[in-house]
C-alpha cells in the first residue's frame, strides 16, 4: 500500500501536523506513519537561473540585453541545500504515491512547493491541503476538505508568473541602469527593481521636501486666567478655522498668496502676521473673560495584535531595534524556544475556532509575571467571539503573532523586550476599553476665545496591562470653574515659533509608508489590489530596507534613514529615460491586479508574462537611447559663466558642464550633491564652505572646503598646508580675534575649517592651537568658541553624531590647550533593596609606559593608549582619580588583536576583517572590530548576499 508524502512550509508545521493526526514516528529528517510519510521546507528552497547556453556571456553590455530567456530553470539555495536533498530523497521513494501540499495557504506558499516538485521531476498526483488555523481540530477538518491540484493549477500560475517577473524586470533593470551609469568608465552598479526602488522614492521625496524646505515664523498667543479657585491658561484659536484643501503639490491656499505655508502647517492656534497676535494681547490683556465649559465621557480601544510589520514598527520606536533584527529576534522566539506563533504574518486577528488555544495560554501566563491580568481575563469570561479579535475575513495565510503555550525560559534582553510587547498586546485585546473624561474650557475676551483642554484617566481598562491606574479624585486636573463665570486677564504671552521640515523617515515610519503605498495609487482598481499588500511583504520589507542601506542608496542617521546622492541620482536617471514606472507603487497595483485575474483564471499565465516582456524590453530601449549625460531633466543653466572661457555653463545629469570648452564639474563629490545655487558660489568665489555631507571611502562622514585650483578643478582644502607648516602666513589684519589662545595667549582667528592661532600659520609657526568649526557634524558657532575660549567650556550642544551614527550631546572643554568633551554626568541608579555590598576589590598593579611607543590616543579622554602584558590601555587608566577603564583585549573570542590592528580600531573606529573568531558554541566565524564613541569595542558582521532582490 502506497503512502501520501505530505510537505509542509516550515518543520514547526509538520510537527504540528503530525501531532493533530497522530500516529507518526520521528525520523531523523521528517516523521512516518501508516498512511503518511511527513516533511517540510524552510521557506524557499530554490531560485531563477537562465537556462545553461541561454545565459550571455557578458551581463554588463548593452548588446546582451535584455536577457528574457523561453524558460527558466531553477538552481538550489546554497543556504537551504541539506533540506532539499530530503525532499528529493522522499519524493523518489517507491512507495510514496500522492502529495499533499502543506505548505501555507496563499501565494508564495504555493511557489514553494511547485519548485521542489519541478526541480525533483515528481510525478505523482497532487492534493492541497488550505489551513487558516493551526488548531488540531483544524488540521484534521482540513484533511477531510483537501483540494485538487486542478483548483491550484490558477494559483500556481499567478505564483510563478510573480516571481520571473520580478526577476525580468529586476535583473535586466539592474543591469541596463548600471551599464548606463558606467558609459563614461569605472563600474558603477545601479540595482533598481519593482519593490525597492519604489520604496526608495518614498524616501527620496521626503529628502527632497526637507532640503526645499523655508522655515516660516508664526506666533501663538497664550492667556493667564484668575479664576475664584485658582489660575488656569488657554491659547488663543481661530473658531473659523477649516482645514484647505490640498493643491496638486500639496500646498493649501490662505490669506497673503506668496509664502502660504503648507497644509501641514496650518492650525487654528497659529497667526502668521506679528501684529496680529501682538493686536490680541493688546485687546485682551487685563479684561474680563466669561468662561464657558463641555465635559464628555470618551473611550480608547486597546490597539489590534500585532502583525509582524507592526511589531517591527514599534520595537523601532521603543527599543530602536532595525526590522531586520526584530524579524531575527522574533524568528528566535519562535523557532529556538517556541513561545510565539509565526512571525512572518500581515494578518492582526485570529482563527475563529482559536477561543480554546487562547484559553490554554492563559492558564500558561497565569503561572508567570503576568499571571494577575491572565487571571483576571480568565475570571471575567473576557474571552469571547468578538470580530475584532477572531475574524476569519481578515486571516491570510497566518494570523496575528501571539505567545504560545509553552512558558519562556533563559530569554537574552532583546528576547524579553519582544516578548514582553506581544505578550501584553494579547492580554491587552481582550480587556475593556479605558475611559476618559475630556473637558473643553473656552474662555471669550473682548470676543477671542482661549481654548483650555483637560482629560482624566476614570477607568483604565486595557491600560492597566501597561501599568496605568485610574486617576485618584486630587489628581491634578483644570481649576474648577462654575459656568458663565467672569475671569480676569492677568497676562498674555506671545509666543513666537517656526514651522519645522516634515521629519526624515526612521525605519517606523517607513513600514508604515511601505504597508500603506497602495493609498498612494489613483487608479481606483490598483488601489484596491494593493489594499492589503503594499510594497513587499512583512517578511520581505526588512530585507529591503538592508538591501538598500548596502547599495548605498541609504545611511542610517542615529534612527533616521537618510536618502543620499545616489539615491537622488538613481531617481533622475528612472525618470529622464521615462521608465517612471519603477519608481512608483502603481506597477505593483498593476501586478497585483493582474496576477489576481489570472488566479481567477480571467487572464492567462501567457498573456500577463507576455506584458511584462515587453515592459523589460522598453526599459532596456529607454536606457540604449540617451548618450551619457543628455537625458532629459529639470535641468537649468548657471547665472554665473564659465571661469575658463565665459560661455554658459549647463547642468546635465552628472555634470555642471560648459556649453563652449572642457570645464565641468561633477554634480556628486564623496557622496554629497552639490545644488545649483552651490556651484554659482564655488565658481563666484572659488571656493565655498565649510559644507557638511561628504562621506569618505569607509562611510565616514566628515565636512571640508571646495576650492578651485588654477586648472579649474574643483578639490578640498582641509587647512592642510597651515597645519604642515607648508602654508604662507595668513593676514588676518581687518579681522575680530575670537579670543586668546590656550596655550600661548595670542589672539585666535576665525578661518574657513578652523578656528587658529594667529601664530599656528606660516612656516614659521611658534603654536599648534586650532579647532574645527566642525566636530562630528556639531556646527561650532563663533559665539561657543568664544565662550570656550573665554571660560573653559561651552553650553551643552546636541547635534554631535558619532562614528557609529548616533546622536549625542557633549559640553567641549579645554584642557591644556586642547579641546575635548565632557559629558553630563549619569544619575546614580538606586540600589535595589537587600543588595548585597561587595568587598572593595584588591587595586591592581601600577603599569609603567616610560620608554613605551604609544600605539594611538583615545578619544574620550584624550590619553595615550599603550600595549599592556594582556591588552591595550590607556595611560590615564593608572590614575588615582577617575580612572579611565578603556581598553582592548589582546584575545577577543580567541582572535589575536595585534598592535597594528589596534592601532587601526582606535584611528578609524574599525578593525579589518578578521576570520579567527571562535564563538561560544565553538563555531569560527568572521567579523570586524567597531569602537563606539564611548570607547565600547563591539562586533559588526559583513553584510550577506540576499537570496533575491524585489
Amino acid at each position: 500500500m502506497g503512502k501520501a508524502l505530505i510537505i509542509a512550509e516550515k518543520p514547526s508545521v509538520a510537527g504540528d501536523i503530525a501531532k493533530a493526526l497522530g500516529g507518526f514516528k520521528k525520523q531523523e529528517d521528517y516523521y512516518e506513519s501508516d498512511q503518511y510519510v511527513l516533511s517540510s521546507a524552510v521557506g524557499h528552497l530554490l531560485g531563477l537561473i537562465v537556462p545553461t547556453g541561454l545565459e550571455p556571456k557578458g551581463k554588463w553590455a548593452f548588446k546582451y540585453l535584455p536577457v528574457i530567456p523561453p524558460h527558466f530553470d531553477l538552481q538550489p539555495l546554497e543556504k537551504s541545500a541539506g533540506r532539499l536533498k530530503v525532499l528529493t530523497k522522499l519524493l523518489k521513494r517507491k512507495d510514496v504515491t500522492s502529495l499533499i501540499n502543506a505548505c501555507d495557504a496563499g501565494r508564495e506558499g504555493e511557489l514553494i512547493f511547485r519548485n521542489i516538485i519541478r526541480f525533483a521531476k515528481a510525478k505523482q498526483p497532487i492534493q492541497r491541503l488550505w489551513l487558516q488555523s493551526m488548531t488540531p481540530a483544524a488540521i484534521r477538518d482540513g484533511f477531510t476538505k483537501l483540494r485538487t491540484d486542478q483548483d491550484m493549477i490558477p494559483l500556481a500560475d499567478a505564483a510563478l508568473s510573480r516571481s520571473e517577473a520580478d526577476w525580468l524586470v529586476g535583473i535586466n533593470g539592474t543591469r541596463a541602469m548600471t551599464v548606463f551609469n558606467s558609459k563614461s568608465g569605472g563600474f558603477f552598479k545601479t540595482p533598481v527593481g519593482r519593490v525597492q526602488t519604489p520604496t526608495l522614492a518614498i524616501v527620496v521625496e521626503r529628502e527632497a521636501k526637507i532640503k526645499k524646505f523655508v522655515p516660516r515664523d508664526y506666533w501663538e498667543v497664550i492667556g493667564t486666567f484668575k479664576a475664584e479657585k485658582g489660575e488656569y491658561t488657554g491659547k488663543w484659536f481661530d473658531e473659523k478655522f477649516v482645514r484647505p484643501e490640498k493643491d496638486g503639490e500639496g500646498h493649501a491656499s490662505a490669506p497673503g498668496g506668496v509664502g502660504v505655508p503648507a497644509d501641514t502647517d496650518l492650525k487654528p492656534e497659529r497667526l502668521w502676521e506679528a501684529n496680529r497676535a501682538e493686536s490680541i494681547r493688546d485687546k485682551c490683556l487685563h479684561k474680563p473673560g466669561i468662561v464657558t465649559e463641555e465635559s464628555k465621557p470618551t473611550t480608547q480601544l486597546s490597539p489590534l495584535l500585532y502583525d509582524l510589520t507592526s511589531l517591527q514598527r514599534e520595537a523601532n520606536s521603543r527599543f530602536g531595534f532595525s526590522a531586520s533584527n526584530t524579524l531575527k529576534i522574533a524568528q528566535g522566539l519562535y523557532e529556538r524556544h517556541k513561545v510565539l506563533t509565526y512571525p512572518r504574518t500581515d494578518s492582526r486577528a485570529l482563527p475563529e475556532d482559536y477561543q480554546p488555544t487562547v484559553q490554554s495560554t492563559l492558564k500558561m501566563l497565569s503561572a508567570t509575571p503576568y499571571g494577575q491580568f491572565a487571571d483576571t481575563i480568565l475570571k471575567n469570561g473576557w474571552v469571547k467571539p468578538n470580530k475584532r479579535i477572531f475574524n476569519d475575513a481578515k486571516i491570510s495565510d497566518h494570523f496575528a503573532i501571539i505567545p504560545t503555550t509553552e512558558t519562556p525560559k533563559n530569554l537574552t534582553e532583546p528576547e524579553q523586550k519582544l516578548y514582553d510587547m506581544v505578550t501584553k498586546r494579547f492580554l491587552a485585546v481582550f480587556y475593556p476599553a479605558a475611559e476618559f473624561l475630556e473637558t473643553t474650557r473656552i474662555t471669550r475676551v473682548e470676543g477671542e476665545p482661549f481654548k483650555t483642554s483637560g482629560k482624566v484617566l476614570v477607568n483604565p481598562g486595557w491600560l492597566a496591562v501597561y501599568g496605568k491606574e485610574a486617576e485618584a479624585e486630587d489628581t491634578p486636573t483644570l481649576v474648577p470653574v462654575q459656568s458663565g463665570e467672569q475671569v480676569d486677564t492677568t497676562a498674555i504671552e506671545v509666543k513666537q515659533s517656526q514651522t519645522k521640515p516634515p521629519p526624515r523617515f526612521n525605519e517606523a515610519t517607513l513600514l508604515s509608508a511601505m504597508e500603506g503605498a497602495g493609498k498612494l495609487v489613483e487608479d481606483e482598481e490598483l488601489r484596491e489590489a494593493m489594499r492589503e499588500k503594499g510594497l513587499g511583504t512583512p517578511a520581505t520589507r526588512a530585507t529591503i530596507i538592508e538591501n538598500l542601506i548596502r547599495e548605498e542608496y541609504m545611511l542610517r542617521q542615529g534612527k533616521d534613514l537618510q536618502a543620499t546622492a545616489k539615491a537622488f541620482a538613481l531617481m533622475e536617471l528612472l525618470n529622464g529615460l521615462g521608465v517612471q514606472e519603477l519608481t512608483k507603487p502603481e506597477l505593483t497595483g498593476d501586478w497585483e491586479f493582474q496576477l489576481r485575474q489570472v488566479q481567477r483564471k480571467q487572464k492567462s499565465r501567457d498573456e500577463f508574462m507576455t506584458g511584462i516582456a515587453d515592459m523589460t524590453r522598453k526599459i532596456v530601449e529607454r536606457a540604449k537611447k540617451y548618450e551619457y549625460d543628455t537625458i532629459p531633466g529639470d535641468f537649468g543653466v548657471l547665472k554665473t559663466p564659465c571661469p575658463k572661457c565665459g560661455g554658459e555653463v549647463h547642468e546635465r545629469y552628472k555634470a555642471f558642464q560648459c556649453v563652449k570648452c572642457d570645464f565641468s564639474l561633477w554634480k556628486i563629490l564623496s557622496g554629497r550633491l552639490f545644488e545649483a545655487a552651490e556651484i554659482e558660489t564655488l565658481i563666484q568665489e572659488r571656493q565655498i564652505g565649510p559644507l557638511q555631507g561628504f562621506r569618505s571611502k569607509i562611510g565616514r562622514p566628515f565636512a571640508a572646503v571646495i576650492k578651485l585650483n588654477a586648472e579649474n578643478k574643483a578639490e578640498f582644502d582641509f587647512g592642510q598646508d597651515q597645519r604642515d607648516g607648508n602654508g604662507a602666513p595668513v593676514d588676518f589684519s581687518g579681522q575680530q580675534p575670537v579670543g586668546k589662545c590656550p596655550k600661548c595667549s595670542s589672539n585666535v582667528f576665525e578661518m574657513a575649517m578652523n578656528y587658529i592661532c594667529e601664530k599656528a600659520t606660516g612656516p614659521n609657526r611658534t603654536c599648534d592651537f586650532r579647532s574645527g568649526k566642525l566636530i562630528l557634524q556639531q556646527p561650532i558657532e563663533r559665539a561657543q568658541m568664544e565662550k570656550l575660549l573665554s571660560t573653559g567650556k561651552t553650553d551643552l550642544l546636541d547635534k554631535f553624531i558619532s562614528k557609529r551614527n548616533r546622536p549625542f550631546k557633549a559640553f567641549l572643554v579645554q584642557k591644556e590647550g586642547k579641546v575635548q568633551f565632557e559629558f553630563q554626568p549619569r544619575a546614580e541608579k538606586p540600589k535595589k533593596a537587600g543588595a548585597k555590598s561587595r568587598k572593595p576589590e584588591e587595586p591592581a598593579p601600577k603599569l609603567d609606559f616610560t620608554g613605551q611607543t604609544p600605539i594611538g590616543e583615545f578619544h574620550k579622554c584624550g590619553g595615550k593608549v599603550y600595549e599592556g602584558p594582556a591588552s591595550f590601555i590607556c595611560e590615564n587608566s593608572q590614575s588615582e582619580k577617575r580612572a579611565c577603564k578603556f581598553k582592548i583585549n589582546k584575545q577577543i573570542a580567541q582572535q589575536p588583536i595585534d598592535q597594528a590592528q589596534a592601532a587601526k580600531l582606535i584611528a578609524d573606529g574599525r578593525t579589518d576583517l578578521l576570520d579567527k573568531f571562535i564563538s561560544k558554541a565553538g563555531k569560527p566565524f568572521t567579523a570586524f572590530l567597531v569602537m563606539d564613541d564611548m570607547g565600547k569595542v563591539t562586533f559588526e558582521f559583513p553584510p550577506r548576499e540576499a537570496a533575491h532582490a524585489e
